[in-house]
């Protein structure tokens, strides 16, 4: 599939639109369109439906070790500062950037990437941040050496591509830069923090900054006590959230994977550090499962565990799900969702202070004055068990997921293209959105075959009736043909046609979107069935 022809689409049919378009839009913000905000809810309700709401603490599920509770937090954006001290953000949140003195762009130093090439006497690193990277790097190497087309074999080309990190300080400066016209013009690179700075009050100085909060899951920590105090819950238990995190990434890109405003869909599980690494295998096979549960499966989703030079040293275990998305270079995956067991690390943190990374086991890190550099609150975070008296820290499984990244992943892997006849029998390319019929933004379409002889009556009554359990369109413009397949392209799995059968024996045409399968059912089953293949 190629991601030009999604990204055509979204925009045509009001999926996705970049923010504030007609000022020329803001880079790494994005707004979801009718269609769009209809997607992105299905998959946060399907979530939440299957983590909290729907959760069954009473039984005990296949893989699960034990019994379970989960509930649900909605922490707000912006936290004291000190949360952001003592988790590590404010100090550690951050990436590597390079600026060009040239063009005055800054980059995120890991994803330029380049390579050497030889012409004219000079060796340079020619680099480009182009999806296409491979092309445009062959095209900057003719600009940079003054070289035509008709040339190109005059440039020797050294080694493969890597990014612009791999390099040392005195390669550096023979780096020919993304949008420069010279060499050497990328500065040293150096600490970017990635979270939004904001003041808080009318003072408006200094004293008075926060931040707008780079992930959900600090919230849950800072209000676990609060949990236990104010509910019966007992451990192990999970603590989900939904909501809004911000990072002010240098260089966001690939559509709506890597932006700067997106949404999280996160659990905190707390239990027993004696069963953790049980829990942990759990939510791991748990969460994959999930996915492939609604439509991602096949070669192009993976389970990655890893590497053990990958874990922070507090973390016995770690995996991602990832996605092998379009603007991908063939064998590589982006990731949706990572699975961590992040060991007792955090809850130590907003008890103790900042732990220091360096230190094994984690101790408080102090400053030269022998006083923790970031003090935390105080507060006893540790768990009483009433029926054991054990009291502990609790460790904790960390399943995130990005909630905008998922429903990406989900259009990408939904865009289909066949041949199918049109009306008059001619073979036509068809686009179609196959989406999980429990994900489609619109259930079902009521359509009357013609708009005469009582059809449009019933099918309005048919809708208003649909209307209030699901989101239904009614659509009576345009010849049957067209009209399936203006559905088909949104993704609509089944559309109802009101035809001269149904003046006959109230049945209706009930039409599959990716089978074409047609079958009669009766009005008043319509609901039961449409409902029984959603949710079936």
């Amino acid at each position: 599939m190629e991601m030009e022809k999604l990204v055509s689409l979204c925009r045509r049919r009001g999926f996705l639109f970049q923010s504030s378009e007609i000022y020329g839009g803001l880079n790494g913000f994005w707004d979801y369109g009718p269609l769009g905000v209809e997607l992105k809810r299905n998959v946060k309700e399907a979530w939440w439906q299957d983590m909290v709401s729907g959760h069954d603490e009473l039984t005990q599920h296949e893989g699960a070790p034990s019994t379970f509770e989960m509930v649900g937090l909605d922490c707000t954006i912006i936290m004291h500062p000190q949360v952001w001290k003592v988790s590590g953000h404010y100090d550690l949140f951050c990436d590597q950037m390079v600026d060009c003195r040239e063009t005055k762009k800054r980059y995120r130093y890991d994803q330029v990437q380049g390579r050497w090439a030889e012409a004219k006497d000079k060796r340079v690193f020619v680099t480009s941040v182009a999806e296409e990277v491979e092309d445009d790097i062959a095209k900057r190497g003719l600009k940079c050496f003054n070289l035509r087309n008709k040339d190109a074999d005059q440039v020797k080309w050294d080694g493969p591509i890597v990014s612009l990190d791999k390099l040392s300080m005195e390669e550096l400066a023979s780096a020919y830069g993304p949008d420069a016209k010279e060499v050497g013009t990328l500065t040293e690179p150096r600490d970017f923090n990635l979270m939004f700075k904001t003041i808080v009050g009318a003072m408006g100085s200094e004293k008075d900054a926060a931040y707008l909060r780079p992930e959900t899951a600090q919230g849950i920590f800072v209000n676990f006590k609060n949990v236990l105090d104010s509910t019966r819950v007992r451990l192990p238990l999970g603590i989900a959230q939904i909501g809004k995190s911000f990072r002010n990434e240098i260089t966001p890109r690939n559509f709506t994977f890597r932006s700067r405003e997106f949404e999280q869909m996160e659990i905190e599980f707390f239990c027993h550090p004696n069963d953790s690494a049980k829990w942990y295998q759990y939510w791991r096979d748990r969460r994959f499962k999930w996915y492939t549960d609604h439509g991602l499966a096949g070669e192009r989703l993976i389970l990655r565990d890893h590497d053990p030079d990958e874990l922070s040293h507090y973390s016995t275990g770690t995996a991602d799900v990832e996605y092998a998305f379009p603007f991908l270079p063939e064998g590589e995956y982006g990731e949706l969702e990572g699975i961590a067991h992040r060991g007792d690390f955090d809850l130590r943190s907003h008890m103790e202070g900042k732990l220091d990374p360096n230190s094994c086991p984690l101790e408080v890190q102090k400053g030269e004055d022998g006083k923790p550099v970031h003090r935390g609150s105080g507060k006893d975070l540790t768990y009483r068990d009433d029926l054991t008296n054990e009291r502990y820290t609790p460790h904790v499984i960390e399943p995130s997921a990005g909630a905008d990244r998922a429903t990406l992943a989900f259009l990408c892997e939904a865009y289909h293209e066949d041949q199918q006849p049109d009306d008059k029998g001619k073979m036509q390319t068809r686009t179609v959105m196959r989406f999980h019929p429990r994900l489609a933004p619109i259930k079902a379409a009521i359509l009357p075959l013609v708009k005469k002889d009582g059809m449009p009556e019933i099918a309005r009554d048919l809708y208003r009736a649909l209307k209030k359990k699901m989101p239904v369109e009614y659509d009576e413009k345009s010849a049957i043909g067209r009209r399936y397949r203006r559905q088909d392209e949104i993704g609509t799995p089944y559309c109802l046609t009101v035809d001269g059968q149904t003046l006959e024996d109230q049945t209706v045409t009930l039409r599959d979107r990716d089978s074409l399968e047609q079958v009669r059912v009766k009005l008043d089953d319509v609901q039961s069935e449409i409902e029984q293949r959603i949710n079936g």
